[in-house]
């Protein structure tokens, strides 16, 4: 029988004595900022606590509606966001002050996105500190697992940490730092890779913070791990009990952390995309349903249960609330929210979170062995081992080894279902509504703090106050980061082999 308490270090059995229910959220974003939205007051009316925005892809790649390069993309899988005027847009009718979090898919475009939020509270006449942002802001997974990464990795690094240094400053109560299991977890990786990994990448930034000038306990107790969680069952519960526990002795005996919040590692779940399947999609329910218990029994701080449509498309309203009641289900009627690791003790979570522990230390110690995360990304390491690790999971599925159902066993015909649709004018409105915006804004003024992040980035300032500037200027996403463009140039990829 496990002999540890929870609430206390290790922390394995949970970072409270005290059983609770997460905060629930769903992730959601499309189209123009007016029609996210109405999906947003619709899933708040339903009891939603926080929310995740979905950024289409050339925001999160810092272009514009109305690049070129945008042109078939925007509002696709995510909102379309190129202004302050379309976060106005987007939170209209929200309260800030009553709403737990806010998330985003803002990697490469952490530093915009901090901004964006600063500069509506100052409009609204809101402390920042009285709402939660959830910034993921983790760029360094994007170089191996993702994909949207902009700079240099060195560069992506410094403008993460501007972030970090920024929030710990001025706004403590914000995240500014998600460091994102789940992207290397859907590339393909194992369960030790996901946390080792992950763990890898923090330590990345939390050396860069700490060199800046910030304790360590100035930026841990802020952080919170996103992290998968898959249809293994009792592995995926034990992968969250041994992450808690690897990240409080790393904390205690590498960091030497003296705030106890430094050591409580805060989970954040999403079920797992990559589980999902087009064929028989309503198996998915029953998916999602088993990923979410493991992460109620794991003792996660926050949760998304994905969409059993999300295989075929943006989730359609119906299947959204559907995957929010999927939630409220196993909190509010299984009773597993009533113990803290009901679980703990069993012969084989304790071996299996033993095993894991072992297995994620000694991965990490390979990669520190290796220079650590940022020598890993540039060497093609990271990509390397996601690419083996998928490439095996893949024939699993191939040869029926690893049973999907639906797909290698009991196929059957396809069934049709509704598949929700962007409506091709929406991207024609954004483009649109940037114009308009472009020419009421005062151009002197954009002219004046570009040039003033310029002059930031060129001299290695903190980045962040200056795109606050840009941003109340009605600055766009593009335009600020093409100054950066300017300043750090552009990743180039490693060859991988």
């Amino acid at each position: 029988m496990v002999s540890e308490e929870p609430g206390r270090y290790p922390y394995t059995r949970g970072i409270s004595a005290d059983p609770g229910v997460w905060t629930m959220g769903q992730y959601a974003g499309f189209g123009t900022a007016a029609e996210t939205n109405e999906r947003f007051k619709s899933l708040l009316a339903q009891g939603l606590t926080g929310f995740s925005v979905a950024l289409d892809l050339p925001t999160q790649i810092g272009l514009d509606s109305d690049n070129a390069l945008s042109r078939g993309e925007v509002g696709k899988v995510g909102v379309a966001i190129d202004s302050l005027a379309d976060i106005e847009v987007l939170m209209d009718g929200i309260e800030l002050e009553r709403i737990s979090q806010v998330r985003t898919t803002a990697n490469s475009i952490g530093y915009v996105w901090a901004a964006m939020f600063e500069a509506l509270a100052e409009k609204r006449d809101v402390d920042p500190n009285a709402f939660g942002m959830f910034i993921q802001n983790d760029v360094l997974k994007e170089y191996f697992a993702r994909g949207t990464q902009i700079f240099p990795a060195a560069a992506g690094l410094k403008l993460s940490v501007d972030v970090i240094e920024h929030v710990a400053r001025r706004i403590p109560r914000w995240v500014p730092l998600a460091m994102s299991g789940y992207h290397i977890r859907e590339a393909g990786s194992s369960a030790v890779q996901e946390i080792a990994f992950t763990f890898a990448n923090a330590r990345a930034y939390l050396d860069a913070a700490t060199a800046r000038g910030l304790s360590v306990d100035d930026v841990a107790p802020t952080l919170f791990t996103f992290l998968s969680s898959n249809m293994d069952f009792m592995p995926e519960i034990a992968k969250f009990r041994a992450a808690r526990r690897v990240w409080a002795r790393l904390m205690r005996e590498t960091y030497s952390a003296a705030d106890p919040r430094s050591e409580q590692l805060r989970i954040f779940v999403f079920t797992a995309g990559s589980s999902l399947t087009a064929q028989q999609p309503l198996n998915n329910v029953v998916r999602t349903s088993i990923e979410a218990l493991a992460a109620a029994l794991g003792g996660v701080q926050t949760m998304h249960v994905c969409a059993f449509d999300e295989a075929l498309g943006v989730p359609t309203e119906a299947a959204a609330t559907l995957a929010l009641r999927t939630q409220q289900i196993v909190a509010f009627e299984t009773g597993v929210t009533g113990l803290v690791d009901p679980l703990g003790g069993s012969y084989l979570l304790e071996a299996l979170t033993d095993q894991l522990e072992r297995d994620i230390m000694d991965e990490m110690h390979r990669i520190e062995q290796r220079g650590g995360a940022l020598n890993c990304i540039e060497s093609g390491y990271f990509a390397n081992a996601l690419s083996d690790s998928a490439y095996e999971q893949a024939l699993a599925v191939d040869s029926g080894e690893k049973p999907l159902i639906g797909v290698n066993r009991f196929v059957s015909d396809p069934v049709s279902f509704e598949v929700f649709g962007i409506d091709p004018a929406s991207e024609l409105a954004q483009v649109e509504s940037l114009a308009r915006i472009r020419a009421q804004r005062d151009a002197a003024a954009v002219t004046a703090a570009l040039e003033a992040l310029r002059e930031a980035a060129a001299g290695g300032d903190n980045v962040v106050p200056a795109c606050v500037t840009a941003v109340r200027s009605y600055a766009t996403v593009e335009e600020i980061a093409d100054v950066l463009r300017s300043v750090y140039g552009t990743w180039q990829p490693t060859s991988v082999f």
